[in-house]
């Protein structure tokens, strides 16, 4: 019997409509109101049915539609617009970075993350770590900043959530076909993809590197789903987050020490390495093992001389995020690159201790990285002095005033987050520069002159749309779950779009306090009932697979939603993710 094959039959592009290519494969289009509203008009409802991915949509699209559009000079006009503007956009020189710094400072930023939340379609991303990733790459891509960003690609996106009749989380894996994602598989002169190669104690681990082109920004990603690997190396990539801590440890070696050397085999020499959470903390072993090479000098030298080219971000204030590997394990994975970089398995280990003469102690990555990079940073000016506290151990003749971490205020990138509405606002009394001058204060007190007649009518607009799209996904719930028709049309009129609407949209995760709303039901029912000021509250986000304590903050929503008192008033929407 012949094996089967599968083919897909993708429709051919008009010459006229080739410039979608462009715009679709260039993640610029995912902050960009008129290239997503072109993508609407070229597809209709299949913008959603593909997942708000472009690349999917133009294979999806029948070919009359395409011949169609193609003859539709006013389609051609929007696509001309939208394509000259990300031109101008890629090539221009007037950005903040060359007027602070000029166009031949030389340097390079390379940001690695082991998760980044660029947009829905590429589904490498969990919740607020991989937010802030993602932002970064668009704030870094719209000031001009030479920076690089490096992760995993993940065969199974962070999973599709459902929740059964007694509010429990359910997962569903989501599978990524990168052929038919925004990103280019990166080849070498000579066409073959550009790899690179780790020893794993059962033999070579292999991986290629992908990019996603985030407007300015490349971001690389590692992916171990290649034919040169065993079944259980190719599962390196499989799942964000997936596994045990054996897993977990490949995971951040391939991040750290793979993603170091994929950007030395693309030709990149950054000046600084920015590790955004313990995850890609060996980077910094890597660091110092090529200065030990280059330079002929000492680990202690080396290791000075690396400090200066390292930056570390922390985020997480409980003991429970960070990431603690056994020294057992760390031997079977270091044991032969402990010698490499002159250590011996004692003091290689010790690197990730507070104590390093507490043989019983785990091997932290928040230690190595805090050990290893001369800036170490919270984000909020609280959760510096929580982290300050938390790891004090690793200066103890400090006050804790002096530990050596400091803070910045996490922000998010403007143009993702703000309406089409309001950004037409905002370019009617702002003028363009509060997309790249974010900072401009004086800009911002122009908002002092618009008529609040202006601002809430705006603001009623985007919460009957939020209304519309919850009840949408709401039905869409109850569907699935096999709900009365009774059911089904009460779902189309639940919310007030004239009352007070709060939305908690977080990772469930216990130290988060999901549920702290709720501790007072009595109380919380007076205030949402309020004949004269209702309020209602919309809840989103997922829990870790193997979080059953974060699993049951959801269960306890969705109970809570079912209770008579906040019937209408407390709803738990499925599936959280960033369009929502």
């Amino acid at each position: 019997m012949k094996p089967i094959q599968t083919f897909t039959v993708v429709p051919a592009l008009p010459p006229e409509l080739e410039p979608l290519r462009e715009v679709a494969d260039n993640l610029h289009w995912s902050w960009d109101h008129a290239s997503v509203a072109l993508f609407r008009r070229l597809g209709g409802s299949l913008w959603e049915r593909t997942g708000r991915n472009p690349v999917a949509l133009l294979s999806a699209v029948g070919q009359e539609r395409l011949e169609e559009l193609a003859e539709d000079q006013g389609f051609l006009d929007d696509l001309d617009r939208v394509h000259t503007g990300l031109r101008e956009y890629l090539d221009t020189r007037e950005t903040w970075f060359a007027h602070r710094y000029g166009d031949d400072a030389g340097d390079e930023i390379a940001y690695f993350s082991a998760e980044f939340g660029v947009t829905d379609c590429l589904s490498i991303f969990a919740g607020g770590l991989g937010m802030l990733a993602g932002d970064h790459l668009k704030s870094a891509s719209d000031l001009g900043l030479p920076l690089v960003g490096v992760g995993l690609l993940y065969q199974q996106g962070y999973f599709e959530q459902r929740l059964n009749d007694a509010g429990w989380q359910q997962e569903i894996p989501a599978s990524n076909d990168f052929h038919g994602l925004p990103l280019t598989l990166e080849r070498a002169d000579d066409g073959e993809p550009v790899t690179v190669e780790l020893g794993f104690p059962e033999g070579p681990l292999v991986a290629q590197v992908w990019r996603a082109q985030v407007g300015r920004v490349p971001l690389y990603l590692l992916d171990a789903n290649v034919p040169e690997n065993t079944p259980e190396q190719r599962r390196v990539t499989h799942h964000l987050y997936g596994g045990d801590s054996e897993m977990r440890i490949r995971q951040e070696i391939l991040l750290g020490i793979g993603g170091f050397r994929a950007l030395d085999a693309l030709g990149h020499e950054p000046t600084v390495y920015h590790m955004n959470e313990g995850h890609s903390a060996f980077l910094g072993l890597e660091l110092i093992r090529r200065l030990m090479d280059r330079h002929k000098v000492s680990f202690d030298e080396a290791a000075e001389a690396a400090s200066a080219k390292l930056v570390f971000t922390t985020h997480t204030p409980v003991e429970a995020g960070h990431d603690y590997f056994a020294p057992d394990l760390l031997a079977r994975y270091f044991e032969v690159y402990a010698k490499s970089i002159g250590l011996d398995l004692a003091r290689f280990i010790a690197l990730g201790r507070q104590d390093p003469g507490d043989e019983g102690e785990l091997f932290c990555m928040t230690v190595l990285a805090m050990k290893l990079a001369a800036r170490v940073n919270g984000v909020s000016r609280l959760h510096g002095e929580v982290t300050r506290q938390m790891w004090q151990g690793l200066w103890p003749d400090l006050p804790r005033h002096e530990v050596p971490t400091g803070h910045v205020t996490n922000g998010v990138h403007l143009a993702s987050w703000i309406s089409r509405e309001m950004s037409e606002l905002y370019d009617r009394h702002l003028d363009g520069r509060w997309r790249h001058e974010p900072g401009d204060d004086e800009l911002w007190s122009r908002l002092q002159d618009v008529d609040g007649a202006e601002l809430w009518h705006l603001h009623q607009q985007r919460r009957h749309k939020l209304i519309d799209v919850v009840r949408r996904r709401v039905r869409a719930q109850l569907e699935r779950r096999g709900a009365a028709p009774s059911e089904l049309e009460a779902a189309d009129a639940i919310l007030d779009p004239g009352a007070l609407t709060i939305g908690f949209a977080r990772r469930f995760a216990t130290y988060k306090r999901a549920t702290l709303f709720a501790r007072d039901p009595d109380r919380l029912a007076r205030i949402l009932n309020d004949p004269q000021r209702p309020v209602q509250i919309i809840v989103a986000g997922k829990a870790h697979p193997l979080d059953d304590a974060g699993k049951d903050l959801i269960r306890q929503i969705h109970e809570l939603s079912r209770d008579e008192r906040f019937h209408g008033r407390i709803l738990f929407v499925e599936d959280y993710e960033m369009s929502l």
